[in-house]
């Protein structure tokens, strides 16, 4: 029982001083693959790229302990950063205060989902995710992330857009625009350092090398070179008047934000009171609102873009402050510094007295120092109406992730494995991790192959994972201050190589047609519907689901033939002759109210189109369950039968249906000498009175018979 509720104490069992240091080593490797990782994972799910490291503290160190691997590294993944940012688009700007929270919320709601999952012992729901689809989607899911760091590593700014590709289309046409060359060069060249260490020295930490070189270049060369200036040093009259204009539609939507709230609480006490006309009145008001705020919204969009787009050249002064002209209109005989500048413009109104100018690439900056603090996340109720779909979506994708890794390795090391003791340590490490400052983890596939390379024996690996973390967080993190953006986007373009798996489709339609269609349509639906990722999963669930009871409908029934290996196979499949006066039908599947009148069908057909048919025999080997509506037509069936001067049996009833057969008092019709226990058993009881007088030279129940 102790054991039950705390995973962690089989550890002591057997452990000593050479487990002790085989998990020492393969924590800190994983850790070492980890910060860089979980920083950049971050920032795709549109956090602040420390609140990574939040994310890769608590939550891998509570997982292992309550959990039932002890290979599986739990943290950042790229799928469900993404899923995340998805989630959270519509209800705040990505990197705002209201952002964190919404994201931190959404980690409860997650962890509270997954462990409710695993102390009720439902981990089975979470196979209404098909393999087809999860292959589609993940497919896709690593597209839209590797595209979506096109961004950062062009150097270059756009807002997004409704659909993703739209802002691919945008990033690139700014990218044609102006690209930072440095920022593509150091983005470029930690690529191609990462891909080739791995090809060539897998053992070597890649990303830990790419990391701290690329650090170390961009401390030394100045990559970052941003300052800032008064909007009286912009030397162009329409730069000036474009910031002048952005401001004042970036500050009048909070005011009409809170009016549209005033309305709204109107509009409740209108409804309440059944009052028509201030209700209309409240509607037609609220309305204008929104259109009006739709109109400021796509000017400050617009504002935003063509700020963005204007590229400056610096000329110092004598006391080193400079100012700045745009490209092209540099006064005669003026010689600027050799950089190209652009201003920073984000969701906020730009300070006039101090703009922020961008001379160089961008780096991850300043991190704070220390621990996260622990809190309960501000609970919303109305947030949590709009998440918690995409939170169960999460819980179950970042869940069928991490146990199929997890069954991997346990494949390898013998280790037995819980599915739901693991969706308790899931959800444990996102309901602890939502108060240290984490937004959702899952299990990660690189990561946990590190830990399992590096000679893992237990959870305690990842509890000097968590502990290395901590140690960056206290002492190290100014170490990070000038690492790369397009490093680290460069840093999660290289992890998802892994997800995509185009051999899944043909694997899937080989498995079966449809499984393969389902696959590509999952994957279109998915590209087509980013950032709103859940539509794809959506239509790929419901068209799984629909197969299923399309195919529940209209199960197999078939009429049996002899074969050439003496057993009794399908005779349309194999081309054999089938017998004129047994019919041995097999129907395969459960009997329930939804396919009931398609056996009762096909049994009717074959009655009509043999007109020599004598005796019936319902192979129920496949019937597996069945309920009252079965129990129903199968009496009906009988009577039927034989009303029409025929005979009918059974072969192979197995106890379950048995027992619905007893109850019901339907043995009792079909008569207890017409069930027989094998298919061999009822040939040889019913062969010779139904081919009594008869002119079938061969019976293809007993002989091979081929169509000629």
């Amino acid at each position: 029982m102790l054991t039950k509720i705390f995973p962690f104490l089989s550890w002591l069992k057997g452990y000593n001083s050479g487990s002790f240091r085989a998990d020492f080593i393969s924590g800190l490797t994983v850790a070492l693959v980890l910060i860089p990782q979980s920083m950049a994972y971050a920032q795709l799910a549109g956090m602040p790229s420390y609140y990574g490291l939040y994310a890769a503290f608590l939550p891998p160190m509570i997982a292992a302990l309550f959990g039932s691997s002890r290979q599986l590294a739990t943290g950042p993944v790229a799928v469900v950063s993404l899923m995340t940012a998805a989630s959270l688009a519509p209800l705040a700007t990505a990197g705002s205060e209201g952002y964190i929270g919404y994201a931190l919320l959404l980690s409860l709601i997650v962890g509270v989902f997954q462990f409710l999952l695993g102390v009720l012992r439902l981990g089975l729901v979470v196979n209404f995710l098909s393999h087809p689809v999860v292959n589609g989607f993940t497919n896709a899911g690593a597209i839209i992330i590797a595209t979506s760091q096109l961004e950062k590593m062009f150097g270059v700014y756009v807002d997004g857009k409704a659909h993703h590709y739209e802002t691919i289309i945008e990033v690139c046409k700014s990218a044609l625009h102006y690209t930072h060359w440095p920022t593509l060069v150091f983005g470029v060249g930690a690529f191609t350092l990462m891909f080739v260490l791995k090809k060539m020295a897998p053992k070597v930490p890649n990303v830990l090398v790419a990391v701290v070189l690329t650090t170390v270049i961009a401390w030394a060369t100045g990559f970052q070179h941003d300052t800032t200036a008064a909007i009286d040093t912009i030397q162009s009259p329409k730069a000036r008047e474009m910031i002048v204009a952005f401001n004042a539609a970036m500050e009048a939507k909070p005011a009409l934000e809170k009016k549209q709230t005033d309305v709204a609480l109107i509009l409740d006490e209108a409804k309440k009171a059944h009052d028509n006309m201030a209700t209309l009145d409240a509607e037609h008001e609220s309305n204008r609102i929104q259109l009006e705020i739709k109109e400021i919204s796509y000017k400050a969009s617009e504002y935003r873009k063509e700020l963005r787009d204007l590229l400056f050249q610096a000329v110092p002064a004598d006391n080193g402050s400079l100012s700045f002209h745009l490209a092209g209109e540099l006064p005669d005989g003026v010689e600027d510094d050799g950089r190209t500048w652009r201003i920073k413009v984000g969701n906020s109104p730009l300070k006039t007295a101090e703009l922020k100018m961008m001379g160089g690439g961008a780096v991850v900056g300043d991190i704070p120092k220390g621990l996260p603090s622990l809190s309960m996340p501000a609970i919303d109720m109305r947030a949590i109406s709009h998440l918690l779909a995409s939170a169960i979506i999460i819980s179950l994708l970042g869940f069928m992730e991490a146990i199929s890794i997890a069954k991997a390795m346990a494949a390898k090391t013998g280790q037995r494995l819980d599915p739901n003791q693991e969706l308790i340590g899931q959800g444990l490490a996102n309901i602890l991790g939502s108060m240290s400052n984490a937004y959702p983890v899952s299990g990660s596939f690189s990561r946990s192959a590190v830990n399992l390379q590096s000679g893992a024996v237990t959870g305690l690996s990842s509890l000097f994972t968590s502990a290395t973390v901590a140690l960056v967080l206290l002492f190290f993190t100014p170490l990070l201050y000038h690492l790369p953006q397009s490093v680290l986007a460069a840093v999660i373009m290289m992890a998802v190589i892994g997800l995509i798996n185009a051999s899944g489709f043909i694997h899937a339609w080989k498995a079966k047609r449809y499984d393969g269609i389902i696959s590509v349509i999952s994957f279109l639906m998915t590209l087509a519907f980013a950032p709103h990722l859940d539509k794809g999963i959506m239509i790929g669930v419901g068209l799984s689901l629909a197969v299923f009871l399309y195919k529940s409908m209209r199960p197999t029934v078939t009429s049996l033939s002899r074969f050439e290996d003496e057993s009794l196979r399908d005779s349309v499949v194999h081309g054999l002759r089938q017998c004129q006066y047994i019919d041995m039908i097999r129907f395969d599947g459960p009997l329930f109210f939804a396919n009931a009148s398609y056996l009762e069908d096909q049994i009717s057909a074959r009655m009509e189109n043999k007109k020599d048919l004598r005796h019936i025999v319902i192979v129920a080997n496949g019937m597996n369950d069945i309920d009252a509506s079965g129990e129903e037509v199968l009496s009906l069936v009988v009577a039927n039968v034989r009303s029409a001067g025929m005979d009918i049996s059974f072969s192979g009833v197995n106890e379950t249906v048995m027992e619905v057969l007893e109850r019901t008092h339907l043995i009792e019709k079909i008569g207890r000498d017409h069930v027989y226990s094998t298919m061999e058993k009822a040939i040889c009881a019913v062969h010779e009175s139904a081919h009594r007088k008869s002119e079938e030279s061969q019976c293809p129940l007993t002989n091979v018979c081929y169509i000629a």
